[in-house]
């Protein structure tokens, strides 16, 4: 299962596990846009997910479970990058930021969990970010967002350890997206190419049981963490 599959670090991932020969369960907000040659592939679902809806997840598990009868890979990449700061932004942004960033990947997790369980090598991939390990800009919703992702994939470690499940936060700093698009100060040639990530995706996936990777943080340039 992967969500925000249209585009992006999703599709990158979605394309990469796919030539390692998973099937796929793509959620994607608005399918009948989504033109991938992915889309044609007889073990590929696309179902319509919206990770702004509270009672999407179990919909898209139970779909998945009725498609192909197992889950043993989950990830969470749906996301936004709402600009929250202290001294700006809305609370609905930062509702937004929370709900999408948040909620959404606790409640598929949630969902999934069974089912992972039942796979005893099940793997969850949550896409946060650098920002979810360090404080640099002056972004604080989103920083807070991504900071909840880091604790949740260590709360799936905690729970999921004696039934096989391993999780990753996959930490990321600048990627060459759309979500990117407005940065200026990254010339974005120099940014992480979606490709690299799903790569490491896929090598963090197919590592055994004793071999766990808890978070993976994968930057463009170099600076200090904190």
């Amino acid at each position: 299962m992967v969500s925000g599959a249209s585009r992006g670090i999703g599709l990158a991932i979605a394309r990469e596990l796919k030539a390692a020969g998973f099937a796929l369960s793509l959620g994607i907000r608005t399918p009948g846009r989504f033109y991938d040659p992915l889309a044609t592939e007889g073990d590929v679902l696309v179902y319509p997910y919206d990770a702004a809806d509270r009672n999407a997840a179990l919909p898209w598990v139970n779909a998945t479970i009725a498609r192909f009868d197992r889950i043993d890979v989950l990830v969470n990449n749906a996301g936004i990058a709402r600009f929250v700061g202290l001294e700006d932004g809305s609370d609905d942004d930062l509702d937004e930021l929370l709900a999408v960033n948040v909620a959404a990947p606790f409640r598929v997790i949630r969902a999934a969990l069974p089912h992972l369980k039942a796979s005893g090598s099940g793997r969850v991939i949550n896409v946060a970010s650098l920002s979810g390990k360090r404080v640099m800009g002056l972004n604080a919703g989103y920083q807070m967002s991504k900071h909840a992702v880091v604790a949740l994939t260590h709360a799936v470690r905690r729970i999921g350890w004696e039934h096989g499940i391993r999780a990753t936060a996959l930490c990321p700093g600048f990627v060459d997206t759309d979500l990117t698009a407005h940065v200026t100060d990254v010339p974005h040639e120099e940014m992480t190419d979606p490709a690299d990530l799903a790569r490491l995706v896929a090598t963090v996936v197919a590592l055994p049981n004793t071999a766990a990777v808890a978070e993976l943080l994968v930057n463009c340039r170099y600076e200090h963490m904190l």
